[in-house]
This record gives C-alpha cells, structure tokens and sequence, in this order.
C-alpha cells in the first residue's frame, strides 16, 4: 500500500474522530464583466470562503463582489489544521478554501476538491512561470509547480495561486545583529530565550527547526520539507527540549498575535510573515526582516474549489478576480507577491518598483517605510533565487503530526 494511500485513510479517519466530537487570455477582470454573462448567472450564486486571514479579507471580497455581481460574499479566518479540519470532517459550509499548496493533498486524497480548468481562467496568460515551469534545483512535486494542478498535461487546477512568498524570520535589530538574525538557528539560540516565537502550524514549525539543526550540526537534512521517521524524531527531541528549557515565548498562530507579541517586546526574535514586520514598523518600532543563509521556506496560497459546492462559477470567478491584478495590490504593499504579472499593470510604478525590483522607496513615509528606504532582501528575483525549499506535503505526514502532538503536550 503506498504512502498516498495511508495518508488518505488516515485522514478520512481523523475527519470522522473530529465529527464524532463535535474564456480569452489575460484581459484584467475588472474591465471584462461583459465575460461572465455567458457563464451561470453569478447574481444567483454566493461565495463562501475560509482561509488565512491574509487573502480572506474583507475589502478584497466586498470589491470582488461588487465587480463580479456575485450575489453575496462570506469569508471565515481560520489557520489551515483547522480549516482542514472543518472540511474533512464534512462540513458544506464552504464553497472555496484558500489553502496553501503543501495541504493540497489533505483534500485530494479524501476526493474534496473540484479542479479548476486553467482555460476557464482569462488571467491565467499573464501567470508567472514559477506556477508553470519547474525548476532544475528541485524535483516536480517538490515545488509548487508540481503541487498545484490536477493533470499532468497542466489543464486543470486543484489550487489557483492567488498570493506567494517566501518567508524569513522576523527580529528586533535593537537586541539581534542582522548576523545574529540571519539564520533559522537564531530562534532557537538560548541568548534569545523566553522571547523566541514558533508558528503552530507543524508543517512549517519542523521545517524551520530541521533547517536550524543543519546549521547546528545536528542534521543533515537534504529537504527540510520531507523529512524521513528518523528527522522527523530526532527534530522533535529538538523541539521538546527547547520548550522545557523554556526557549519560546509563544506559539503563535494569528497574524494579530505576531504582531502584538513582536510590537510589545515580548518577542525579539521569530518565524515570521513579512506583512507582521510591516505591521509592526507600521507602530514605529523596530523590526526587520532577515536573509537567512539556509535560504527563505516557499509558499503560494490560493482558491480550491470544493467538491459539491453549489457555486461553482462565483469560485472561479473569485480565483481569476485574484489574477487579475486589483487584489494584488492590497497584499503586495503587506509584504507579498502576486503570481500573476498584471499586478506591473496597476500598481503604482514608484511601488511596484519598491515591492517587486528592489528599488528605494520614494515619496512620503508609509507604514514605517521613509524615503531610500530598500525592502528587506531585496527584489523578488534576488529572493526567488535564495530558497531553500517549497513547503509540501510530507511522505510521513502521520508521524509529524503524531510527534507533533507530543510535542504541544510536552
């Protein structure tokens, strides 16, 4: 029997325990309604979205429903255990799931999500081609190219990417040097410790300290992202012994609480979304983003239909809305980037160039932004060129979420 084939068991079953307890290329979408007239009357559809609060927002959903003419629009925050967890376990609350690529899987598997056709997309011309072209340094499945679509021909998508990054670690440069900061060792070293920061999302949470352990020489993991039973138990005594030596001050999962914890003090020094950091120079403190030597954790979120939904149409109308470069602004100016390259052709010129080219910041302060000022590590193509690997979904998935497990109760 094959890995898939255990993990899809036993995801069925972990659904049911939870239960028991309980159409032409690349026209930008805001000038082309005209389109979705020919398609199912969107005016009697509505949209139900959950997803991390960094793409399920408000303003985003109000304007998509606005442009489109959807009839309604809904969106619930939720991390991705839990929102995995609503909807293996059944719920038909939800129309679309902004998921991150590397949990793809959990839905596939248990037969919960519809494919999108990519022609059914008019901004799909202008994608990236980091969402179409495999890289050389990696294998296919081993990077979101080879995790978001459906077939092999690259027709149908499981995931439409909507927003991407690659992440660091975020730190107060009035306790850490950028030397000191430059490393995913720096939230385990012990001059940092009880104000150290560790997401609670386990996928992210063991990759960051496998990678922490290479540095260390206590590993040597060649995918930080698919570790074997042996990391993965060796990465867990890691953990443990840094919680009970009193390592972290919390285990965060809201972009809020980042922000709080970041902003107060009381963390110097974390695992961290770039916008959090922007969040937190927003109030005027220091805060800034490192360039590990490891290399960055690659990510892409973005709208998975859900099987059944009634609503068809109103999800791939959102996920090509995504596309077509208005929503793109919103989470580029947090820190972001877009997978589609409209975002050139209505951001501001002087932004665009700030957020996406590496280019010094001109004109009025902003968010704790002044003048000259360069985004930390620089343009997209200097960072895309510095990751160390993809997030995705682990061959021993059950064993990490066990030890995991062991972990939070430690």
């Amino acid at each position: 029997m094959s890995k898939m084939e255990l993990n899809r068991r036993s995801l069925l079953k972990h659904s049911a325990g939870v239960m028991a307890l309980a159409i032409g290329g690349g026209t930008p979408f805001l000038s082309s309604r005209a389109a979705y007239a020919q398609a199912a009357n969107l005016a009697k559809e509505q949209l139900r979205t959950i997803g991390l609060s960094v793409t399920v927002q408000e303003r985003i959903l109000d304007e998509f429903r606005k442009v489109s003419g959807v009839g309604q629009t809904s969106g619930t925050a939720a991390t991705f255990p839990d929102a995995q967890t609503k909807i293996l376990s059944g719920s038909k609350d939800y129309d679309c799931w902004e998921i991150i690529g590397e949990r793809l899987p959990s839905i596939v598997m248990t037969n919960n999500v519809e494919p999108v056709p990519a022609a059914s997309l008019k901004n799909w011309a202008n994608i990236r081609d980091t969402f179409t072209t495999p890289s050389d340094k990696w294998e296919p499945k081993q990077q979101i190219v080879g995790q978001i679509w459906a077939d092999d021909a690259k027709t149908t998508l499981n995931m439409v990417p909507a927003v991407y990054n690659y992440d660091s670690i975020g730190y107060n440069p009035d306790v850490l040097s950028a030397e000191e900061a430059n490393t995913w060792a720096a939230i385990f070293d012990p001059k940092f410790k009880g104000k150290s920061g560790l997401n609670t999302d386990p996928l992210i949470a063991f990759g960051q300290a496998i990678m922490a352990m290479n540095t260390l020489g206590l590993l040597n993991v060649k995918n930080p992202g698919n570790p074997s039973t042996a990391e993965i138990d060796e990465a867990a005594k890691f953990l443990v012994s840094k919680k009970k030596d009193g390592q972290f001050r919390a285990l965060w999962g809201d972009f809020g609480e980042l922000v709080n914890l970041m902003a107060s003090g009381e963390m110097v020094v974390c695992d961290a979304w770039q916008p959090a950091v922007m969040a937190v120079k927003a109030q005027g403190k220091a805060c800034k983003y490192a360039v590990p030597k490891e290399g960055y954790r690659g990510w892409a979120i973005g709208p998975s239909m859900i099987a059944g939904t009634p609503n068809k149409e109103a999800v791939i109308a959102y996920a090509d809305y995504w596309l077509s470069g208005e929503p793109g602004i919103t989470v580029s100016e947090q820190g972001y980037y877009s997978p589609s390259t409209n975002i050139q052709k209505v951001m501001a010129p002087d932004k665009y160039a700030f957020w996406y080219e590496g280019k010094p910041w001109v004109g009025a302060a902003e968010r704790g932004i002044k003048e000259g000022d360069l985004r930390d590590g620089g343009s997209l193509a200097e960072r895309a060129k510095n990751v160390a690997y993809w997030h995705q979904w682990p061959d021993e998935y059950d064993h990490l979420v066990q030890k995991w497990d062991e972990f939070l109760n430690a």
